[in-house]
């Protein structure tokens, strides 16, 4: 660990204490790696790895999940598909019938050649695509609230992020402590301790308790 110029309050040692930016910089790693697709055909990932300290000094809240998008592009793919197949197969924007007579070597049979059966009927495809539409639209609508939802709450994180920048990390005693800031004494802070004032610099300190630092031993 690079050495620094403040000593731990709480072992009087300088030699493991680091800033908090740069112990939670060093905890995130982006992995490439190459793997198979549902088609079976090999692509490139790229992921973020991050340890359990990097975590627990994160300045701002986990983000909601957006895994409901999927659903969301799901039900476009379903209502497009639908929707063209009724086009296609119900001839939905043309005059002709979506049941003609078949032809044999170029000629139209006579319709009393034809076996009396009823006509398909493709206005269900109109219904599927319209009740899938609606959910796109739903799932859309649902993304983007609790997309605007977390930017509203997380609005003060450059308040929170100027807090944490002054915050240095002992290796030694797993705490933090705040070094050259006005109200903030250099007292000892556990992990959660140090989210929680972090957090609440920021406006979102409710948070803390729901996300709780997590154990800085995970690899």
């Amino acid at each position: 660990m690079s050495r620094t110029t403040y000593t731990c309050p709480g072992c009087e040692r300088d030699d493991r204490v680091q800033a908090v930016p740069a112990v939670y910089l060093a905890g995130r790693d982006a992995v490439t790696s190459r793997e198979r697709n549902r088609d079976g055909d090999m692509r490139t990932v790229t992921r973020t790895v991050t340890t359990g300290l990097s975590d627990a000094l994160a300045p701002v809240p986990e983000a909601p999940s957006y895994a409901i998008g999927g659903l969301g592009v799901l039900a476009g793919a379903v209502a497009v598909g639908t929707f063209l197949g009724g086009v296609l197969a119900g001839k939905w924007f043309s005059g002709e019938s979506a049941h003609e007579p078949p032809e044999l070597d170029g000629w139209h049979l006579l319709p009393q050649d034809v076996p009396v059966e009823p006509p398909p009927a493709y206005e269900f495809l109109g219904w599927i695509s319209a009740l899938a539409l609606l959910a796109a639209v739903l799932v859309l609508v649902v993304v983007l609230r609790r997309r605007a939802a977390f930017a509203h709450l997380t609005r003060g994180r450059h308040r929170a992020e100027e807090l944490w920048s002054c915050g240095w990390y002992c290796h030694r005693c797993g705490t933090v402590h705040f070094e050259d800031v006005p109200g903030e004494d250099r007292t000892p802070l556990t992990l959660q301790r140090f989210r929680e004032r972090v957090w609440e610099h920021g406006g979102y300190g409710d948070l803390a308790a729901e996300q709780r630092a997590v154990d800085p031993d995970r690899s």
